[in-house]
């Protein structure tokens, strides 16, 4: 097995930033994460305080230097920089350290590379990595090549893409969006499909590791991969889930976000994307026992605002409640309607399966069907997800009155085009 390499970790603090609610101190033990996701072995971190990143080596000139002497000290090859650095950084950083120099972004790309399994999603991947690189095309690469750094901030399209230029990486990018788009094309017509049965949808979202793969197997009875590791997920998977009333349920778990989310994965995953956007309701899954749960929650907010789905009921649920402290009932307290479960342990799963009723129930609707006789499966989709509350049959028409919630009546109608009024 490859030994990992020597990391370090840097970061910037601004003294005057306005919140001080997600600090360099946070970021940077995210980033640690994140490293130890991509199998690396951090050995030192620095963070220098300073209002602004240098505009050429992004820490000052005084903090370099200090910078090399860790390194010789230490045997560090591989430095990450907690934020997106510009190419001309980039090279500048290498060229004095001697190194291999990566950012945050590239760091996320590479663990998304690492992740990736369907083609859809190796697709996606390549599509950001690609954008990212087209920028950076002009740093030494045959320099790199000699530093290593144990493959990170290179997998995917980097090493193939070497010795291309800008118009070979744009046609490759042009393909990719291409067989994206017919992916796309693909997703639509299984979810026209899919619509047929006019089962209502739900989206589990949430910040990265907050348990949102768990919580869809414990509630389904389902094996979805759920690891302890930030992006363990990143295909949607779809599951059936049966409520209490024996009214059946669609949820799609979706890759998680992050604080400073590369806008390339954002575009690229898009297409993913779509299964939040279009869900009835989603379940906002919040790891409880993480002191800094309230800012992860909006961070995923704002996120979710970013992909125009921040108009879609949410349900925020309150996870790893078996690890939590005193200080989540006050968070939670500012986030309706909430519950409080522990995916793991199986706790709480009933007041989680009240609240998605209540959602269901709160929104119903009585309507009068006319439908000729060719119509039974609408006869039969009414009985089987409505409630009849008046049924004729008579010589040409068969009059139902049902009561509906009103997305599952919207998608009848709209699928089926079948005759109705609001009942009087």
């Amino acid at each position: 097995m490859k030994t990992p390499p020597n990391t370090l970790l840097i970061a910037i603090s601004n003294p005057r930033a306005k919140t001080q609610c997600w600090s360099a101190l946070d970021s940077i033990n995210e980033l640690a994460q994140l490293a130890k996701t991509a199998d690396l072995r951090v050995v030192q971190t620095v963070i220098q305080t300073k209002e602004t990143p240098h505009l050429k080596y992004y820490v000052g000139e005084g903090k370099l230097e200090e910078i090399k002497e860790l390194i010789a000290g230490e045997k560090i090859t591989l430095m990450i920089v907690d934020d997106e650095l510009s190419p001309s950084q980039n090279k500048a950083l290498e060229k004095e350290l001697n190194i291999k120099v990566i950012d945050r972004t590239g760091l996320i790309l590479d663990i998304f590379a690492r992740n990736a399994k369907t083609f859809e999603a190796k697709l996606q991947v390549e599509l950001a990595q690609l954008d990212y690189l087209s920028p950076r095309l002009t740093r030494l690469w045959t320099h790199l090549s000699r530093l290593g750094g144990g493959g990170v901030g290179t997998r995917g399209p980097g090493e193939k893409q070497l010795e291309v230029d800008k118009r070979q990486i744009r046609a490759r990018m042009a393909a990719i969006k291409k067989k994206l788009e017919k992916i796309k094309s693909h997703r639509h017509l299984l979810r026209e499909k899919r619509e047929d049965i006019p089962a209502i949808t739900g989206a589990i979202v949430g910040y990265t590791n907050a348990g949102k793969s768990t919580l869809l197997n414990t509630l389904t009875a389902s094996n979805v991969l759920a690891e302890n590791k930030l992006f363990a997920t990143l295909d949607p998977t779809t599951k059936a889930l049966e409520l209490p009333s024996k009214e059946t349920l669609l949820l799609t778990d979706t890759v998680g976000f992050i604080q400073k989310l590369p806008h390339q994965l954002v575009s690229s995953f898009h297409a993913t994307l779509e299964e939040i956007i279009e869900a009835d309701f989603l379940l906002h899954v919040i790891d409880a026992s993480h002191p800094k749960a309230q800012v992860f929650i909006e961070s995923a907010l704002n996120t979710l605002k970013e992909i125009k789905a921040d108009e879609i009921p949410q349900i925020f649920v309150f996870n790893k409640m078996d690890q939590a402290g005193q200080t989540i009932e006050a968070i939670a307290a500012k986030f309706t309607p909430h519950v409080f479960v522990s995916a793991q342990e199986k706790t709480g799963l009933d007041d989680l399966l009240k609240a998605i009723m209540n959602f269901r129930e709160a929104s119903q609707t009585i309507l009068e069907f006319h439908l000729d006789y060719t119509q039974m499966n609408v006869v039969n989709l009414l009985h089987e997800h409505g409630q009849i509350l008046e049924e004729k049959f008579e010589n040409e028409t068969i009059y139902i009155k049902a009561k509906l919630n009103k997305i599952t009546a919207q998608k009848i109608l709209y699928h089926f085009s079948a005759p109705h009024t609001p009942a009087k």
